[in-house]
């Protein structure tokens, strides 16, 4: 099923990477919801990932009908499911990730800080633009250098 560049995107990051039967469980609840998922009695076309066993990437195609307030509200309430049944935060927008190696890792704002004054963390050190909006901005401005993110102006 092909989406348009212009799709909405919303990502949840988790604080901790899913164990692999968790992951199966998540992916099955997310495609049950995401079959389901109505606005104002319309089928959304949308869909549903898990990216790094952490970020969980829902996308919603409006040209089929728009995402309403109500359907989002749906969306949040399942995520604050998720969040329960399997003890994680995803929601915490200063639970910072990135890449070491081909390893994607996360911690709070304040070990972010020290990790970047201690030069753990360097200018082309990749990190994740949780604030995309759109699968084109997924697909181009998600996974940056550091020197090219937010990132870079929340800690000048």
């Amino acid at each position: 099923m092909e989406f348009s560049p212009n799709s909405r995107v919303w990502i949840y990051q988790s604080n901790r990477p899913f164990a692999q039967e968790e992951q199966n469980k998540i992916e099955q609840t997310l495609a049950e919801f995401t079959t389901q998922w109505q606005a104002h009695g319309a089928q959304l076309k949308a869909k549903a990932e898990i990216r790094y066993n952490r970020f969980i990437i829902l996308m919603v195609d409006e040209v089929q009908a728009n995402a309403s307030g109500c359907s989002i509200d749906r969306s949040a309430g399942l995520i604050r499911n998720l969040e329960a049944e399997y003890k994680v935060s995803l929601f915490d927008r200063f639970n910072m990730a990135y890449k070491t190696n081909k390893e994607v890792v996360s911690c709070n704002r304040d070990e972010f800080e020290v990790l970047l004054n201690n030069g753990i963390i360097k200018p082309e050190t990749i990190v994740f633009n949780n604030m995309v909006h759109t699968k084109a901005e997924l697909d181009t401005n998600w996974e940056i250098p550091f020197n090219k993110s937010w990132h870079a102006r929340v800690f000048a």
